[in-house]
């Protein structure tokens, strides 16, 4: 025991090696730990890149950025398209009205009518059929923003709304 007291050194030795020994376990478990999740993380790697003809992932991510351009660019083009059907649309004679009445109201029937033909913008035609005992005659008159240059009667008016209301 003498010899412990006169080489206070050995235990402080014995200490430091004690302590070197675990902090070297404790690195070896780490170093295997580590180990077992770059292998699973090579095995990921390569199930990846399987297939794909290609030695990089660099080359991959060049290959996707492009593909995405491709993509904004077709977008852009059919978004611009779209826009360009919406107002090709809106000019269209879509719309239509139509109004039968009695144009004689002491015989006959509602044989006669008004048609109306209207886009969006309240441009088109309206045309009207009156309908007599011996013959039935057609007008067709222009409608530009709701009106015409020639006199609408009352039932090509009403015609107009029923086409006009139709986009609603």
């Amino acid at each position: 025991m003498d010899q412990w007291i006169e080489r206070p050194f050995d235990w402080a030795m014995a200490g430091m090696l004690a302590g070197l020994i675990i902090i070297v376990l404790l690195l070896l478990i780490r170093n295997f730990v580590l180990g077992s999740k770059l292998k699973k993380l090579r095995k990921s790697y390569t199930q990846f890149m399987s297939g794909s003809g290609v030695e990089g992932l660099e080359t991959i991510i060049i290959e996707l950025k492009e593909r995405l351009q491709e993509q904004e660019e077709l977008h852009r083009s059919l978004k611009k398209t779209v826009v360009s059907l919406s107002e090709t649309m809106k000019k269209k004679k879509g719309n239509i009205g139509i109004h039968r009445y009695n144009a004689f109201a002491e015989r006959g029937s509602d044989l006669s009518f008004s048609v109306a033909f209207i886009n969006d913008d309240k441009d088109g035609m309206v045309m009207s059929g009156i309908h007599g005992r011996d013959n039935t005659f057609v007008y067709a008159k222009p409608v530009k923003e709701g009106q015409s240059a020639y006199t609408l009667t009352p039932e090509e008016i009403e015609a107009i709304n029923l086409a006009l209301l139709q986009d609603k």
